[in-house]
């Protein structure tokens, strides 16, 4: 190699190295450090812009929780109290016991149990429900759609559940007015039972031959409670018009006295047993009738007992007890009709060979005799 041709060559600056190629494992660990960065400032930057619209918001949230909370416990504490009245103990009615056995206390307690329980549900759900409905507003969530659907879905449940609003109104109205309760003894128009379990929609009721009766409150229009306060036995006796009226008398005031005085009717009669006197009198009978005030639902085993009782002295006593009011005066028996009464007597003209017979028997022409 000629000088000439180093010398150009080492007077030539030297080229810069090629660079390496960027590693795949050193730029995006900086890309992703420096979009961390990025996010990291834009969050503090949105959060300092924004935190006290968070604070704003989280104080509104709180004071409706707490105002929420201690209305609720201020209703919740009215209404116990309220509830505590109720089962307070019954002044007398005009200086009488007769209040008090109207309700006893544990039928107060259950009823004012119940009615403690629906009014604090009640009231727990409309604050609730409010304050609900007061948070989202606070975070700025349109309520106009939620509400509007809500009404359409309330109109239309209203419309499709007319009956069981109106089950559930009769029996808070029921609970309310302590028409019954269980154990009584109640004549409801379709069905008639023993209170078994009261609910605000159905009540059930135990029938006579041990059938159970589902009967929704809305269809009741009217209730004889026959369990509440006191009950009547009245017993008819109808007996014949011809009866000495003392004698008669005297032999139901033994009974009466006698029944008064045994157990377990002692407990049972809660009056005694009185002779009201002649109900009515027709020509051939006359009805007497005995009442007695017993124990509530206890009236029809009093009924029983002095039918027993009155049969048997009567029966002592040989007082004769007809049929009813419509019975009719004892007669003679009429002597048994004559079976040959009917049939006609035999007559002459059955037997052709006697005298009437051809006497009676048409003239058979004679034949002219021949020419």
């Amino acid at each position: 190699m000629s000088l000439p041709d180093v010398l150009p060559a080492a007077g030539s600056a030297p080229s810069p190295l090629p660079s390496p190629s960027p590693s795949p494992t050193t730029d995006p660990a900086v890309a992703t450090l420096q979009d961390a960065q990025q996010s990291a400032t834009n969050a503090a930057s949105w959060v300092e812009q924004n935190w006290s619209t968070w604070l704003a918001i989280g104080l509104r949230v709180l004071l409706i929780l707490v105002v929420a909370a201690v209305l609720r416990a201020v209703v919740r504490r009215a209404i116990t109290k309220l509830i505590e009245r109720m089962n307070r103990t019954v002044q007398t009615v005009d200086g009488t016991g007769l209040a008090g056995l109207l309700v006893n206390a544990e039928r107060r307690r259950q009823r004012a149990a119940a009615i403690g329980s629906v009014l604090r549900s009640v009231a727990s759900f409309l604050i609730m429900g409010t304050a609900a409905l007061m948070i989202l507003s606070a975070f700025e969530i349109n309520l106009a759609p939620l509400l509007a659907s809500a009404g359409v879905a309330g109109v239309a449940i209203g419309f499709g559940a007319r009956n069981l609003v109106t089950d559930f109104l009769s029996g808070v109205f029921m609970i309310l007015e302590d028409q019954y309760g269980v154990g009584d003894t109640i004549d409801a128009g379709v069905a008639t039972g023993e209170v078994i379990e009261v609910g605000l929609r159905v009540t059930k009721l135990r029938g006579d031959g041990g059938e159970i009766w589902y009967v929704r409150n809305g269809e009741v229009k009217r209730i004889g409670n026959m369990s509440q306060g006191w009950s009547v036995a009245n017993v008819d006796v109808t007996v014949r018009a011809d009866e000495d009226l003392d004698r008669l008398k005297a032999t139901l005031d033994q009974v009466a006295e006698k029944m008064s005085k045994e157990e377990p009717w002692n407990e049972l009669l809660w009056g005694p047993v009185e002779v009201l006197g002649l109900d009515s009198v027709l020509l051939d009978s006359m009805v007497v009738r005995v009442s007695a005030k017993t124990m509530p639902g206890k009236s029809l085993s009093v009924e029983r007992e002095l039918r027993w009782r009155i049969k048997r002295a009567f029966d002592a006593a040989d007082i004769r007890i007809v049929g009813g009011a419509t019975a009719t005066a004892e007669e003679d028996p009429a002597p048994a009709p004559d079976p040959t009464a009917a049939v006609t007597p035999p007559s002459a003209h059955a037997d052709p060979e006697s005298p009437q017979a051809q006497a009676a028997a048409p003239i058979t022409p004679q034949r002219q005799a021949a020419k």
